[in-house]
């Protein structure tokens, strides 16, 4: 047997023990953030796809990593996706939507291009030109972003406040299983000392991972709000759009300390984002093997990003979620010192597992717990159009604040770009205690939640005056 199945069955265990025991655990059991999780899985590896493995793909074709740098923004739609939100909400799908529901007719409808895309983008060979390795990335970011609209508003809608936090690490569980399909994996396909498949077979492979979405949507149905907010019977067109595009914009920034809260969200993990974006590059500089690179990532960073993840909603219950906020972001940003510490010392094999690891363990509570605050901040009469807005805005401080990382690495070299990223983090952790002070972050998961049904009573009678 070997070492990898070795951990694999060692985490399933503990954390399997550890839901049957204790009761913080439990609903991780359940059968909505197993669909979760699933879900995960196919909203993870475009992304991944995009920067990730991108970067490792333009690195070992000779691309410089300034232009590597700002390649990461051709993930922008990523950051714009609040705009076509509305749609997605509210606007059926012919056919499709009447079959299957609002949400799953949308994934399923995006999903047979997203893979149709993917398998261009691994024939664009950018060694040659990036113009049109350029194009079927932005297509694919659009594809993506407009998956993960759908995914995000399904995921929000099918969990119950009980298992919210739960359902959310559990995504997390699956996004991270679709980031390493989409790195290791990928990579491993391509790469002489793998499969050598070549770049285009890969790519085109990995998308067969849309599938455990369409299969965790088809288990779990239409979910319990979806249809009673994805169309307003008897509207006039104005009323139709005030109620899909207007209303979910000002419910949000109607609140106390949005402006503040979308201001957190958009520099919080900017210095995170530097560091993943140029992560690859350096292991390729430092002179690290491809199996090395795949070894590091396999066999501790995704175990450890596992255990970090079922962490999240525990922290959640025994901190409160101001606190969970405050320690994983400090956890997550000196995290980064290992890298620090990883470049003084060049190329050595056990430095790159436990750097790698303690940045996924540390990624794997911090993100879910991130996750959770945005999707309890989206009220459920607007899923998808108000976590797309909060999630543009993470996406914003990941590609364009994040895209000068190959020249601040270039001019600064490894160990400074490092502490650099430290030091990123800094205003983002300032500003979540200004936030939590001034009572902008309780303790409560799911904050709108209450306020839904009667908001939506209200919409549905202004759609039938109008």
């Amino acid at each position: 047997m070997s070492i990898n199945w070795i951990i694999a069955i060692a985490a399933i265990t503990i954390v399997g023990g550890l839901a049957t025991q204790v009761a913080a655990f439990k609903p991780y059991l359940r059968k909505m953030p197993f669909v979760a999780f699933l879900l995960g899985i196919s909203s993870g590896f475009p992304l991944t796809l995009l920067l990730a493995t991108m970067t490792f793909w333009l690195s070992k074709v000779g691309i410089d990593k300034s232009a590597i740098g700002f390649a990461i923004g051709l993930t922008t739609p990523y950051t714009l996706k609040f705009l076509w939100a509305p749609l997605v909400d509210k606007l059926p799908i012919p056919f499709l939507t009447k079959a299957f529901g609002q949400r799953r007719g949308w994934l399923f409808f995006i999903q047979g291009l997203l893979f149709f895309a993917l398998w261009q983008l691994g024939n664009s060979q950018p060694e040659n030109g990036l113009a049109l390795f350029a194009f079927w990335a932005i297509i694919v970011a659009f594809l993506s972003a407009t998956q993960d609209i759908v995914i995000d508003a399904y995921r929000i809608e099918i969990l119950s406040d009980e298992e919210i936090a739960h359902g959310t690490a559990m995504n997390q569980f699956g996004y991270r299983t679709g980031n390493l399909i989409a790195g290791v994996g990928t990579v491993w396909l391509a790469s002489n000392e793998g499969m050598n498949y070549g770049w285009a077979l890969a790519y085109g492979l990995t998308g067969f991972c849309v599938i455990p979405a369409a299969l965790g949507a088809l288990y779990a149905g239409t979910g319990t709000f979806v249809e009673r907010h994805a169309r307003i019977a008897g509207q006039s067109f104005l009323a139709w759009l005030r109620e899909t595009v207007v209303n979910p914009f000002r419910e949000f920034l109607g609140r106390d300390g949005a402006f503040l809260i979308l201001l957190f969200v958009l520099i919080y993990k900017v210095g995170d984002a530097m560091g993943q974006g140029m992560l690859n590059p350096m292991i390729v500089e430092l002179g690290f093997t491809d199996t090395e690179f795949i070894a590091a990532n396999k066999l501790v960073g995704f175990w450890a990003l596992i255990l970090g993840s079922a962490m999240g909603a525990p922290f959640i219950a025994w901190l409160g979620m101001g606190r969970a906020l405050v320690f994983s972001g400090l956890m997550m940003m000196f995290s980064n010192v290992m890298f620090m510490i990883l470049a003084a010392i060049g190329h050595n094999t056990f430095m790159l597992g436990l750097a790698v690891g303690t940045e996924n363990f540390t990624s794997g509570i911090g993100l879910t717990v991130f996750v959770t605050y945005l999707s309890g901040l989206s009220s459920l009469a607007y899923t998808a159009t108000q976590f797309a807005l909060l999630s543009s805005f993470a996406a914003v401080g990941r590609t364009w604040l994040a895209a000068p990382a190959g020249i601040i690495a270039n001019g600064m070299g490894w160990i400074g770009f490092w502490g650099f990223t430290i030091l990123v983090a800094v205003p983002g952790m300032a500003l979540l205690w200004v936030l939590w002070n001034r009572g902008f972050i309780v303790d409560t998961v799911r904050q709108a939640s209450t306020e839904d049904d009667g908001h939506e009573n209200q919409n549905l009678e202004e759609g039938k005056k109008a």
